[in-house]
């Protein structure tokens, strides 16, 4: 069942359901922040139950047309894949993120709090109130980026994800990590699946991909390839494969889908839209939320 634990700073509590595995923490006065941890706890008890309910519909392709759900973070999970409906996509590429901004609503209703993360195993939802700045470090170091990320309250991102074929869920492409900023975090996951598996070589030698449903057979991606290893690629051929994802990320920010993006493959990167970095240890974070 669910299960809840502070982690040994005594600041960071830790919720954990199955394949659900979220890191919380508020900043703010002492009582807003112990009652907000409760609320988020009593929110979490049913998350998990609620989707399972509805797991097969949730499965099933995305359409322009939103389809009714009976649960909160299902609505949110279609919400944010129906104006990406023109390709593939199942409401299950922003499970993660959809999560992370359901108990964030729940930490924050009635609630006065400074800053807050909910982070869902890299994809996270944030809150910023006036004033106030963030640091998220994200995946793709080593390829001559800082790994910082500073989020302000005046950008309007309260969310941030992060997809990739090395990453926990399956993807259609090549890239070692594609990281989204948007307004939310089901926003940042559903559009970081897209960019991700746009990221991609289609018919290269050196990339292995097997069908989805031999490796879970109940996966919404079905028969679909899922790459499952990637060997040796010229420079030209990294740079054709994130042009291609690039032209995804600049349209979805274009349509005012997301705010930015940051794209990584074997050493070259990609930057869609205006990202503030911040470079390590420049100064001493308290407060970071990793992507």
């Amino acid at each position: 069942g669910p299960q809840a634990h502070w982690l040994a700073d005594g600041r960071r509590l830790h919720l954990n359901h199955g394949p659900i595995d979220l890191v919380i923490e508020a900043f703010g006065e002492e009582d807003e922040r112990r009652a907000a941890y409760g609320q988020a706890v009593t929110r979490f008890q049913t998350i998990l139950t609620e989707l399972v309910e509805e797991l097969p519909e949730l499965r099933r392709p995305a359409s322009l047309r939103p389809r009714a759900f009976a649960g909160p973070t299902a609505l949110r999970m279609e919400a944010s894949v129906v104006p990406l409906a023109e390709t593939f996509i199942t409401p299950m590429a922003a499970v993660a993120g959809s999560v992370a901004d359901e108990i964030l609503a729940a930490l924050l209703a009635g609630r006065r709090l400074d800053r807050a993360y909910v982070n869902n195993g890299g994809d996270s939802a944030i809150h910023l109130g006036r004033t106030q700045s963030m640091i998220l470090a994200i995946a793709g170091t080593g390829h001559g980026l800082a790994d910082r990320i500073a989020v302000r309250a005046e950008d309007h991102v309260r969310g941030v994800a992060t997809s990739g074929w090395r990453g926990r869920s399956f993807s259609l492409g090549i890239a070692d990590a594609v990281t989204v900023l948007a307004r939310t975090g089901a926003e940042a996951d559903a559009a970081a699946t897209l960019i991700a598996n746009a990221v991609d070589l289609p018919g290269h030698p050196a990339i292995r991909r097997v069908r989805a449903c031999d490796l879970v057979p109940d996966s919404d991606l079905g028969e679909r390839l899922v790459t499952q290893g990637v060997g040796a690629l010229s420079p030209r051929e990294v740079t054709r494969a994130l042009d291609n994802g690039l032209a995804v990320a600049e349209d979805f920010r274009r349509r005012g889908l997301i705010a930015a993006s940051a794209l990584f493959l074997a050493g070259q990167s990609r930057i869609s839209g205006s990202v503030a970095l911040a470079a390590p240890n420049k100064h001493k974070v308290k407060e970071t939320a990793h992507a």
